[in-house]
């Protein structure tokens, strides 16, 4: 049996052993802390040794292999590729943002949740199998060996671009909280040191370096998830079950409201500032529910796991491993909301501020954490208080006076999430420029070792400017990524999915779809976010109208479209790309009768692989 067969055979005995080898790692850092080893230091054991594992399973992985770098040589089972699917998936917003999100918004915040899983739904139903059984290598592949050419090949990298490029700065914005906070240096500073570890797993292995990565981050990020709720649930509950416990949670956090005069507690979906019924909540709600689900269903990194599947049905099979493991996370995640919440009800709100805990000037540091005596009576009111969503699960462990070794726990978890969603994001970005652009579009007779060059090199650069960016911006790492989930379903969903189940679909019809779609979400994005505040700000402060922040709200209100908040914007953008892409597909050339009995023949639920030539299927 070969050295690969051995491996592939052997997978569940090697990541037990790893499994245990963490485990053990975790209780040596417990006893350092219980004989009085400085927290940094834990700090520093836990990001720098997790780092460098995922660096050795990349290096131990690398490969000169074409096949390997793009799509992990096709041999990943089902399970496997399900949690390396998850990993990917749960990025620093599914670990650090979500919990966060519903710690702010209450069920509000479950729009998150729905979104993302709802997806994963029409990932399966429409999407994996076929792409699969098409045989490309990327999205972009797909897009130009089904429609012929490289024009629709070249608006797919430029959405591909985007959406990951967006994605992957909110994902080092999540690395640089994290490595700022626990390793004592600036957030500039830590987005570059965290950049390491992303470049040493994707760079050297591609796919099958990221793949085997992924599979050990995804089993640190939900042991160090679950752990600290667990230990919360049996703390206030008695019973060491939080997702069916965190009930008796949101009961506590209602009195301590009522207690409080908030108006608009965790329980109240759908409200103003008031707690009143607002329809305009309720459409923004659905309308981010759509555009998550629609985002999910065409991330080019999501879609690109699917190609590295043994068959067709493995890649189905894929699909239900990956919900699984999404599931252990995104189940507990309002129940970690519940009880961060109650802990900072119970033990920070109400305290002596000249007493508060060294957490809070540690999260102050970065400024995640602000406190403001505006009473000047020294003691800590709710509208004195205030804690970024993204702090929440990071911080949790602090708040609830748990063992420093948990804290570092869940940020080795944290780091593992951002890490492995870079690792897939910047693989793809530069996937789609060497494979896509640079062979495919100028140099088509490039070998195999020139094109592996090209696609490193491109990786570092990409993954630099995504660093930059990230350093000097910042921002919430939710709003960031609902922008790549906008993006994303505006500019390729129409395409993906008619040309699965629409034969006709024309060259043209699709390319004017992407287009439509693309340009309006992100038009749409810009203007709300940047020129219309900007517009309306320079006509309010012509006449007189207020201060700079009434202004600057005013002008978001007048660029909302009906209302329709800015993270929303691929609502627009999705229907008129399906429109236009049928409408346009029913008067230009069809396609040639070869590719409409190709697309027919993938639709068949069995059935081996077949690989598409753009060049000798279509006119």
């Amino acid at each position: 049996m070969s050295e690969k067969g051995d491996f592939i055979n052997n997978l569940g005995k090697i990541y037990g052993i790893y499994t245990g080898g963490f485990a053990t790692f975790v209780v040596l850092l417990a006893i350092l802390e219980q004989m009085g080893v400085p927290n940094r230091i834990i700090g520093y054991l836990f990001v720098f040794l997790t780092i460098g594992v995922y660096a050795y399973i990349g290096i131990i992985s690398r490969t000169a292999q074409l096949s390997e770098y793009y799509v992990a040589g096709r041999r990943v089972p089902a399970l496997y590729n399900g949690m390396a699917t998850g990993s990917d998936w749960m990025s620093a917003a599914s670990f650090i943002g979500m919990a966060g999100s519903l710690y702010a918004l209450g069920y509000d915040g479950l729009a998150f949740v729905l979104g993302w899983t709802g997806g994963y739904v029409l990932v399966a139903i429409l999407l994996a199998p076929y792409l699969r059984k098409f045989g490309q290598y990327t999205v972009p592949d797909f897009l130009g060996a089904r429609y012929g050419g490289n024009f629709p090949r070249l608006l797919g990298v430029v959405v591909l671009i985007t959406a990951s490029f967006v994605y992957v700065v909110a994902q080092i914005v999540g690395v640089g909280i994290i490595a700022s906070r626990f390793l004592g240096i600036s957030f500039e500073i830590a987005v570059f040191v965290g950049l390491a570890g992303i470049l040493v797993c994707s760079m050297l292995g591609g796919m099958r370096a990221v793949t085997w990565t992924q599979v050990a981050q995804y089993i640190i990020l939900i042991i160090a998830y679950l752990i600290p709720v667990v230990m919360l649930s049996a703390k206030v509950t008695g019973v060491p079950i939080p997702q069916i416990m965190y009930g008796q949670a949101l009961e506590k956090i209602q009195v301590l409201e009522q207690q409080l005069g908030i108006a608009k507690g965790h329980a109240t979906a759908f409200a103003d500032a008031r707690g009143n019924f607002s329809w305009n909540s309720a459409v923004n709600y659905f309308a981010l529910i759509f555009c998550l689900m629609i985002g999910t269903a065409s991330l080019p990194h999501i879609l690109m796991r699917y190609f590295t599947t043994p068959s067709v049905r493995d890649a189905r099979q894929s699909v239900a491993w990956s919900l699984f493991f999404i599931f252990l996370l995104y189940f507990t995640a309002p129940a970690y909301a519940a009880f961060a919440k109650l802990e900072v009800y119970q033990n920070v709100i109400g305290q002596s501020i000249a007493t508060l805990p060294a957490w809070v000037q540690a999260w102050g540091q970065i400024g995640l954490v602000t406190i403001k005596d505006l009473n000047t009576d020294g003691i800590l009111q709710l509208a004195e208080f205030s804690i970024h969503p993204d702090a929440i699960v990071l911080a949790t462990p602090e708040i609830a006076g748990l063992p420093y070794v948990i804290a570092g726990l869940v940020a080795a978890g944290g780091l593992a999430a951002a890490l492995s969603t870079a690792d897939g994001l910047l693989l793809a970005i530069a996937n789609a420029l060497s494979h896509d652009v640079y062979f495919r579009m100028i140099n088509q007779k490039a070998d195999t070792k020139r094109r592996l060059v090209t696609a490193r090199v491109l990786l570092i650069g990409v993954a630099l400017i995504a660093a930059w960016v990230a350093s000097t911006i910042g921002g919430n790492i939710l709003f960031l990524v609902a922008w790549a989930f906008s993006i994303a379903a505006a500019g390729l969903f129409a395409p993906l999915v008619m040309g699965v189940w629409y034969k006709r679909t024309s060259n043209a019809g699709a390319c004017a779809g992407m287009i439509v779609g693309f340009s309006v979400t992100m038009g749409y994005l810009i203007w709300t976010e940047f020129w219309g505040p900007g517009f309306a700000s320079f006509w309010n402060g012509l006449l007189g109208d207020g201060s700079a922040d009434i202004v600057k709200a005013r002008g978001r209100d007048v660029a909302r479209l009906w209302g329709i908040n800015n993270i929303s914007g691929g609502i627009f953008g999705v229907p008129l790309a399906f429109l236009v892409t049928y409408v346009v597909s029913q008067f230009t050339r069809q396609p040639s009768q070869a590719m409409q009995d190709f697309i027919d023949s993938i639709r068949v639920p069995r059935g081996s692989v077949k690989l598409a030539d753009a060049h000798a299927k279509t006119d």
